[in-house]
């Protein structure tokens, strides 16, 4: 059997084995009406800083399709929720969604424990998430389809480039994170991948805070004391509006990119908007995506949601901007369109075998694809902070890069799969804690 044959009769067969045992989304694939359509993002609370452009964004793209005919000739309605930066709210919301407004596809959640909240839901209801954000990888489950990266498409091409001579030839690795499952497993990660190359334990410290938090003060003069040791980087995995604070606690003890580079994971254009930036020149963040990008298909998005902030007087005005979230969240909506296109139908379990093999000319340049582990294949690219709060791009891959869910690094990832090659590896996902 053909690898992409195999593929798709494990997607299509994992479905199959819970026929007949959980409720199936089939009422909206025989209907002539709208498709329902949810939107599971943070609308208050301390991920609101983040998650609110991603709803912007949905409502943008799912305008634009339905400019363009809809969706199998229907229109698309977005159903959109605020689970309020609340964990166990998430999977409430997403329950109301599945069941009560009976939505085809939903696209939403930022952090890994909303994810997490809500997967059980998903997978109990037989529903098809789109998670936009780069995450922790651990994970591959049928009912979700991961657009952000893998830690092999963010984290760990960051880490060696900043132990490069380019990047710095960094020699110790001060690693702060929000304290939750994402920054502890891609620490984790990074951990083990640093050991790999040598990198002692002495020369990594590792410091975690809760969300919403606001006094960096003294971790920011622990930073400057640890980087006496020797050639210094941050790697930050804080998440939220605490990044606020963070940067500018840097800016105010004069800690400098040319001293001690702060390369971030989950920062981006829109975290850095309300930021006097100028302290912060040339600390880098990585990503698949920077709104500085120069082609034709950015020059369209971005014009895009300029547009539809205009139109709608959304908070911000043309101070408002894009970034790689965001991107993920166009895209993700696009191959879902032309995955139930294909299926001639936005019933779930067609949806998702159609879904293998989608691809899309993104914003970022290059033509993304959907591959059978359900993650994107992305380009990994390090941008170095500028005055205006925008990043040049100095260091990005060649070609789109195939995600690893199943980092290696890990002790006791020793052949886990990384693809969908059976039905028993594809419906024995493992969790984190």
């Amino acid at each position: 059997m053909k690898r992409r044959s195999l593929l798709k009769f494990g997607s299509m067969s994992g479905a199959l084995a819970i026929a007949g045992q959980l409720p199936l989304s089939k009422a909206q694939a025989a209907d002539t009406g709208p498709i329902k359509v949810g939107i599971l993002h943070s609308l208050s609370g301390t991920m609101a800083i983040s998650e609110t452009s991603l709803k912007d964004t949905a409502l943008m793209t799912i305008a634009q399709i339905n400019a363009s005919g809809g969706v199998l000739g229907r229109q698309l309605e977005p159903v959109v929720v605020d689970p309020a930066s609340n964990w166990p709210l998430f999977a409430e919301k997403a329950r109301q969604l599945i069941s009560q407004d009976k939505v085809a596809v939903t696209f939403g959640c930022w952090t890994s424990v909303s994810r997490k909240s809500v997967l059980p839901v998903f997978e109990e209801l037989n529903g098809l998430l789109f998670y936009p954000v780069q995450y922790e990888g651990e994970e591959m489950s049928k009912n979700v389809f991961y657009t952000g990266a893998a830690p092999n498409q963010q984290a760990i091409p960051a880490t060696e480039y900043l132990m490069s001579k380019e990047g710095g030839g960094a020699k110790r690795y001060f690693l702060l994170g929000t304290d939750y499952v994402y920054p502890r497993t891609t620490n984790k990660i990074l951990r083990s991948f640093l050991h790999s190359k040598g990198v002692k334990d002495e020369d990594i410290q590792e410091v975690y805070t809760p969300f919403g938090h606001a006094d960096y003060q003294t971790i920011v003069a622990n930073i400057k004391t640890f980087s006496q040791g020797g050639k210094t980087c941050v790697i930050s995995t804080v998440n939220g509006d605490s990044n606020v604070p963070f940067y500018k606690e840097l800016g105010n003890q004069g800690l400098k990119a040319t001293d001690v580079p702060v390369v971030a994971f989950s920062v981006g254009e829109e975290e850095l908007r309300g930021i006097d930036t100028k302290p912060l020149v040339g600390n880098l963040a990585a990503w698949n995506y920077f709104e500085s990008l120069k082609n034709p298909e950015n020059t369209k998005f971005k014009a895009m949601f300029a547009e539809w902030v205009k139109k709608n007087n959304l908070p911000g005005g043309t101070k408002r901007v894009t970034n790689d979230p965001m991107e993920a969240t166009f895209v993700g909506i696009h191959m879902w369109k032309q995955a139930a296109e294909k299926a001639k139908s936005v019933d779930v379990d067609k949806v998702r075998v159609a879904m293998i093999g989608q691809k899309f000319a993104a914003p970022s340049g290059f033509t993304l694809e959907m591959d059978g582990n359900h993650h994107l294949h992305k380009p990994v690219m390090i941008g170095e902070v500028r005055a205006d709060g925008q990043f040049n791009v100095v260091w990005h891959t060649k070609t789109a890069i195939r995600a690893q869910p199943w980092s290696p690094y890990i002790p006791g990832n020793e052949g886990k799969p990384d693809v969908v090659s059976s039905i028993p590896d594809f419906l024995r996902r493992r969790r984190v804690a």
